[in-house]
């Protein structure tokens, strides 16, 4: 696995709508019941129902997805006590909830702070590139329908399943995807463990097909990580259909430069 940390190809206007992404999924992540609690994401009992009772209300969940309905019992938010164990307790909703809107907000959701960060860094070094190529409002509505495809795909494949989707990674995998075929040989300079961690420029062909070939090998049972419950069926969907997408626009419009510019503010 290699962690890209920046890449080098054209910008000819300021990413805004990424930079707007980012802020509002850093501003969420602030006001999510105990994710930002503490550093180390040791939280209370209370602050664990209170965070659950969030993610009931405005993450996906495949169950409710495939049948179009929400459950009927949810987390209230306040602990309880069952025998020698503390829970959650169960009631029914006191909100409505529209499980297609819920595969739009779960993209603002994180469940911590390197989950946050993780995201934000490949959104930051591969959105302001697709942004710029295909114009600010297609970007944003790419980027949303991205992570409602890739939230759907999963729940199609787990149409029973009650585990709670929430992150921009399938959003972000649609950007990775299109990225790929906008900018195949674009620089990525990226941290390699095997070469110490230091730094080197690879072709984004090579970083994001590596990428991808990590997320179905671990949706496919082919691999096992470490990272814990992961959707990863979910950035395979996603990361497939911004490859798609970016097909489309490089046929419509040509293959990308990749010259070895940046940004700059224009002379008036």
């Amino acid at each position: 696995m290699v962690i890209p940390i920046h890449d080098v190809s054209r910008l000819s206007r300021i990413p805004w709508v990424t930079y707007a992404l980012i802020a509002a999924n850093v501003v969420v992540f602030l006001l999510t019941p105990g994710t930002s609690a503490s550093p180390s994401g040791s939280t209370t009992i209370g602050q664990q129902c209170r965070q659950l009772e969030f993610y009931d209300h405005y993450a996906a969940i495949p169950r409710e997805l495939t049948h179009n309905e929400p459950r009927p019992l949810v987390a209230t938010g306040f602990p309880v006590v069952v025998g020698n164990k503390i829970g959650c307790a169960l009631g029914k909703p006191s909100y409505h909830k529209v499980p297609f809107l819920s595969a739009i907000t779960s993209m603002f959701l994180h469940g911590s702070w390197l989950h946050l960060l993780g995201n934000m860094l490949f959104l930051l070094i591969f959105g302001n590139n697709v942004e710029d190529r295909i114009g600010r409002v297609k970007y944003l509505l790419f980027y949303v329908l991205s992570g409602i495809v890739a939230a759907y795909g999963f729940a199609l494949a787990n149409p029973n399943s009650p585990e709670t989707l929430l992150g921009a990674s399938g959003a972000i995998a649609g950007v990775l995807g299109a990225y790929l075929v906008m900018f195949p040989r674009a620089k990525v300079w990226s941290l390699v463990p095997f070469f110490f961690f230091i730094p080197l420029p690879l072709p984004a062909w090579f970083v994001l097909g590596l990428w991808f070939l990590m997320q179905w090998a671990y949706s496919s049972g082919a691999a096992v990580s470490s990272a814990g419950n992961v959707a990863y069926f979910a950035h395979v969907v996603g990361f497939v259909f911004g490859l798609l997408v970016g097909l489309v626009v490089r046929r419509a419009r040509g293959p990308s430069d990749t010259l070895v510019t940046r940004w700059r503010r224009p002379a008036w």
